[in-house]
């Protein structure tokens, strides 16, 4: 009788300890910047990239700030920053990421993915760099999935020209050709990027081939594979290719990278690239989606 006792006292404790750990459980939502930067770094509450803070973006949001300025390779330690801290243990992740963040991400992706991460607590320091939760470890982070606002994974014309300020390490990363040759893009971990493509262009814009939102291309905003960019616009465009929804391959053959799915392609040509630090642009979008789906 006793040992049964024992028994059934240890399972009960096994049950307790599975249940606490299962309550502890949390998800985050992290919003990765583009181009510029404005956020606080190692703040995940400094939200002046994208808005109001206020604002409703996800289940327990956070802004993976970096400075938008130097090489990406020089600033990723932010982000795996970030991904140590919320997305490792019992927690989840949702990310979002904007323009030059979702090139960060990829290459954070493909490069340290597969790596050793040591579990956090997801209680950070001024540095952005939280402590250790149990002294375990795990491989890469726990991701449920990512929206990307016009991604720049495929980098811009707009760089290969110079018309942005060349001087920024940055701007030569998002050259077409840096961009595509940086990381493998097909290798996500599994997980899986939801790309929304704007189409607001302007006149200066034409230097962009096909449609796009001012300062990323079709080509990059969809997540489409290739050494180069290449035109690819809506249906109602007769001139060039369309840019296919979900994974399919594209009119005239060309095809998305693995794990990316053309979530919104901006049809009737609405939204551009910018935040304009109200959530605006393409970007509203995306939070309106995380809103609804980050829970």
């Amino acid at each position: 009788m006793m040992k049964l006792m024992r028994i059934m006292i240890t399972l009960m404790l096994l049950s307790l300890a599975a249940i606490s750990s299962i309550a502890s459980a949390t998800n985050y939502t992290l919003w990765i910047n583009g181009r510029g930067g404005g956020g606080v770094v190692g703040d995940y509450n400094s939200f002046t990239y994208w808005g109001p803070s206020s604002t409703a973006a996800g289940v327990n949001k956070k802004a993976v700030n970096w400075d938008g300025y130097n090489s990406i390779a020089s600033e990723n330690s932010k982000i795996r920053d970030a991904l140590d801290c919320f997305c490792t243990g019992s927690n989840w992740c949702y990310v979002a990421t904007h323009s030059a963040g979702d090139l960060m991400l990829g290459y954070t992706l493909a490069n340290y993915g597969g790596s050793t991460r040591t579990k956090k607590n997801a209680v950070a320091n001024s540095s952005g760099q939280c402590g250790n939760s149990d002294g375990t470890t795990q491989v890469g982070w726990n991701i449920k999935w990512v929206r990307t606002a016009s991604g720049a994974g495929g980098g811009s014309e707009l760089s290969d020209v110079g018309s942005w300020a060349v001087s920024e390490p940055l701007v030569k990363d998002l050259k077409t050709t840096t961009a595509r040759a940086m990381y493998n893009h097909n290798e996500t971990r599994n997980v899986w990027f939801y790309m929304y493509a704007g189409a607001k262009g302007t006149v200066y814009s034409g230097i962009l081939p096909g449609q796009d939102d001012e300062a990323v291309a079709y080509h990059s905003t969809g997540g489409v594979a290739g050494s180069a960019g290449q035109s690819l616009c809506n249906p109602s465009d007769w001139l060039c290719n369309d840019l296919t929804l979900g994974t399919a391959a594209n009119e005239g053959g060309s095809v998305k990278w693995s794990y990316h799915s053309v979530s919104f392609r901006d049809d009737a040509e609405a939204y551009n690239h910018y935040a304009n630090s109200n959530w605006q642009g393409i970007i509203s979008v995306v939070r309106a989606a995380m809103v609804s789906n980050a829970t």
